[in-house]
């Protein structure tokens, strides 16, 4: 495959450890040096540019491309700023980025360059560049990763980094910035304790691995929503690597896989991988996603509930069973009754979904089956006081949340907001936190706890919270 305008194509991780701090740890060493490897083999290639797309440069509208000349700065990771400054001084490939910008308009993509001295470099772009390209050899165009850009998006974009490669006549060795699963603690960790966050997430990191090393780029862009749902990764950033790539890299499977090394990086799962064109790797794709050529619609980010037929990334065509927002929970107004939680006490229902968004009405710890209250009810019938177990009815409350975000196909992980209703602050608030600390220390959704006067039932606590949809 002389011709094809991708030579090879890595996946690198975003963190700062193997740029910083490679000596810390056994396994950011390793990172290092599949890192220095790969600067060899750049080195040692005929590639003019090198295209950067990086999960850590998020943008809103539309898709951006660095074409500033010498961007110069002095960065600092905003979770690893103890790991030290990277200043950097990169050189870009204007001609390029600008014809990529182009591409990816002719392909109905809303496009923009950035061009302006003092523009920050992002963290993921800063690493992948400081190592595989240190003295600035070859050229390099940095693509942003639009937060909100689903698979069709995504698809095309890729698409138009081949054209413009294809219009310009240049050869490009392509650097996907990504984590595998990208959960990290939420505390610092020693270096030596550094561990993948959970044996969930090292099973699928392996997964995702096998078929990098089978050469299933392709496979792996189609299953990968499969993929890190059983991850509990529900940021739609998370699929948007192996999708870019794919497309960019000529969407088969027909590629020679290397895992040059995998490690642990404050929980999260890191690798570099490399990618080369072949003639005699798996081939045939088992899977066909439709193939988006133009993009010709929007999002839809804030409409749901609209339908069996929507514009998916600019293609009409009913939506698969897997592709629809909760529909057989969902009245057409985007209003959700989940069967299993306690019954609402009043014309609510249990959640409604707003686009990306899931809003939960306030939920007490009544038993969803007999009504009951566990822990006991603050008062009796007359209205005099009951003692009751604050730590019960704050663990119903959860289990109840839990039960409903499993109706919109979500769960506690998707939690991004909570405000917690206390009958008495004073003596409750202790053993509430305690029990909410339990669930909700590595989600760190934000939080607020208010003292009211009652609820509409006897009960101390009630929780009502907004989350992520998948």
């Amino acid at each position: 495959m002389s011709d094809d305008p991708v030579l090879f194509g890595l996946y690198v991780p975003p963190h700062p450890h193997p740029l910083l701090a490679p000596d810390q740890n056994k396994g950011w060493g390793e990172l290092r040096a599949a890192y220095d490897k790969c600067r060899r083999r750049i080195e040692e290639s005929d590639a003019d540019v090198i295209i950067v797309y990086s999960t850590t440069w998020p943008s809103i509208v539309g898709h951006q491309f660095q074409v500033q000349p010498e961007p110069e700065w002095v960065h600092v990771d905003d979770d690893f700023h103890f790991l030290g400054s990277m200043p950097y001084k990169f050189r870009m490939d204007a001609e390029f980025g600008n014809a990529y910008r182009d591409a990816a308009e002719s392909r109905g993509l809303h496009s923009r360059t950035v061009a302006y001295h003092g523009f920050p470099i992002d963290t993921g772009s800063v690493v992948a560049l400081s190592l595989l390209n240190p003295d600035n050899r070859i050229p390099a165009c940095i693509v942003s990763s639009n937060m909100y850009a689903n698979r069709a998006e995504t698809i095309v974009l890729g698409k138009a980094a081949r054209d413009a490669l294809i219009a310009q006549g240049k050869k490009a060795v392509i650097v996907t910035v990504s984590s595998l699963s990208n959960r990290m603690f939420t505390k610092h960790v020693e270096p030596e304790d550094d561990r993948i966050h959970s044996a969930k997430d090292e099973e699928w990191n392996r997964k995702i691995l096998e078929f990098f090393e089978d050469g299933r780029l392709e496979d792996l862009s189609q299953l990968s929503r499969d993929i890190h749902g059983q991850i509990r990764v529900q940021k739609v950033v998370a699929y948007k690597p192996a999708w870019w790539m794919a497309a960019t890299m000529g969407q088969h499977n027909n590629y020679d896989g290397e895992v040059l090394a995998y490690a642990a990086l404050h929980g999260s799962g890191g690798a570099v991988i490399q990618l080369t064109p072949s003639k005699g790797s798996v081939g045939d794709k088992e899977f066909d996603e439709d193939d988006v050529e133009i993009y010709r619609g929007d999002r839809n980010v804030l409409i749901s509930g609209a339908g069996d037929m929507q514009a998916l990334g600019g293609v009409d065509r009913p939506l698969d069973e897997a592709e629809r927002p909760v529909e057989k929970m969902m009245s057409k107004d985007g209003a959700i009754v989940a069967e299993n939680a306690p019954s609402a006490v009043g014309a609510y229902p249990h959640a409604r979904r707003m686009g990306n968004l899931l809003f939960i009405s306030g939920v007490g710890p009544r038993n969803p089956v007999d009504n009951k209250i566990p822990g006991g009810p603050i008062e009796d019938e007359d209205g005099n006081p009951m003692e009751y177990d604050i730590k019960a009815q704050t663990e119903a409350c959860i289990e109840n949340i839990r039960i409903i975000l499993e109706a919109c196909d979500a769960k506690l992980e998707n939690i991004i907001d909570v405000t917690t209703f206390l009958v008495n602050m004073k003596s409750d608030f202790d053993g509430y936190n305690k029990v909410y600390a339990k669930h909700f220390e590595e989600i760190q959704a934000t939080r607020t706890t208010l003292a009211i006067q009652a609820l509409p039932t006897p009960i101390a606590v009630e929780m009502k919270v907004i989350a992520k949809a998948p």
